[in-house]
């Protein structure tokens, strides 16, 4: 058998992923990770103003910008996360659903789970703008449902 670490090798090194991997980071060091960062506090804040708009949007987390990264936990009075979830995916808007892996800190908070969704380079307003369309769509849907 061949010496560690290469006994534990099977197969052909990923070569194809290291050089992606070296070209990702390139293109991030060009980009600079400070504008990727102020790219995304831009998106957190607009995305926070709008979603304190909607009626029965109940938020999680600080509103201190400086305090959270570009992710947003939120429920939908009286709708289920998964709910939510289903009809965000239906009008094409990627979203988790649940408890995050972290069940017992949502158990501790009397939380069923929450709907989360975060932005990064690749986002833009019309995001936040097309999630906000999303959730007035689940409010209609779930009417009654829904206070506010």
């Amino acid at each position: 058998p061949a010496p560690l670490p290469n006994k534990f090798e099977a197969g052909t090194p990923n070569i194809a992923g290291v050089v992606a991997y070296t070209i990702a980071l390139d293109y991030l060091e060009k980009v600079g990770l400070d504008n990727i960062h102020a790219h995304e506090m831009e998106l957190l804040r607009y995305a926070l103003e709008e979603l304190e708009r909607i009626p029965g949007i109940i938020l999680y987390g600080t509103r201190e910008l400086s305090e959270r990264g570009a992710v947003i936990s939120f429920n939908v009075d009286g709708v289920h996360p998964h709910d939510v979830g289903t009809i965000l995916d239906e009008e094409g808007i990627a979203i988790r659903a649940g408890h995050h892996c972290c069940e017992p800190f949502m158990r501790k908070c009397d939380i069923s789970g929450t709907a989360r969704a975060s932005f990064y380079l690749y986002n833009g307003p019309e995001d936040v703008d097309a999630l906000v369309r999303g959730l007035r769509k689940v409010r209609d849907i779930f009417g009654s449902a829904v206070v506010g």
